[in-house]
């Protein structure tokens, strides 16, 4: 039996993102996000309009998308309710949202350099896609955007190459961090209270730690 209703949240489970790109100012940016997919050597990124990061895809048009493993969720999860922009809307204030522009650090990631991009990478994160900018398209209903990017160089662990290649990821060892409906799930399982799903108050979430 199915059943018609008005879903309120489409994140059916995608991998965790982190999108590295400059600030204005130089600085270095770290968004975490998992609206994307790929198709060949192009990703397309859904990004609301409001965040810091569509501001530096716009105006630098690069930056590099750091692959969370399931093992960095507390890396990323620290990330969740930060923002770059010292101006936050009401309704992020009561959502728990706070202005933090040292992401790196926040996160107790390490920043690294893009070898062909300014954006910087996260060294920790197994897999490093460093992209230019193609085009940006805004969406039916305003207030978001489709950036499509395009991969230029790839950095991967070697442990995750299949043996004797230098061109494929072996599925089996690699175990992408996958957000489905605000809360993080790795190796088939709920692996830890998602500060996303509280702020959002999602209904079955997991309790916060004590």
């Amino acid at each position: 039996m199915h059943k018609v209703i008005d879903l309120k949240v489409l994140y059916f489970g995608t991998p965790v993102v982190l999108i590295g790109s400059r600030n204005e100012d130089g600085s270095a940016n770290l968004m975490p996000m998992s609206s994307a997919w790929w198709l060949g050597q192009s990703c397309v990124l859904g990004l609301g309009d409001s965040s810091q990061t569509a501001e530096n895809l716009r105006r630098e048009g690069e930056c590099v998308l750091n692959l969370a493993s399931s093992a960095q969720v507390d890396a990323v999860d620290a990330l969740a309710l930060l923002t770059a922009r010292p101006r936050i809307a009401e309704y992020r204030l009561r959502q728990g949202y706070r202005h933090e522009r040292r992401k790196f650090e926040a996160a107790g990631l390490t920043e690294v350099p893009g070898e062909l991009v300014r954006a910087p990478r996260a060294a920790e994160c197994p897999v490093q896609l460093e992209c230019r900018v193609e085009s940006a398209t805004a969406l039916a209903g305003g207030g978001r955007t489709a950036f499509e990017v395009t991969v230029v160089r790839a950095h991967v662990e070697e442990g995750l190459l299949v043996p004797g290649s230098d061109h494929y990821v072996d599925p089996v060892g690699w175990d992408p961090l996958i957000m489905k409906f605000c809360e993080f799930f790795g190796d088939g399982r709920r692996l830890a209270p998602s500060r996303l799903a509280e702020g959002w108050q999602m209904p079955g979430r997991l309790p916060a730690a004590v």
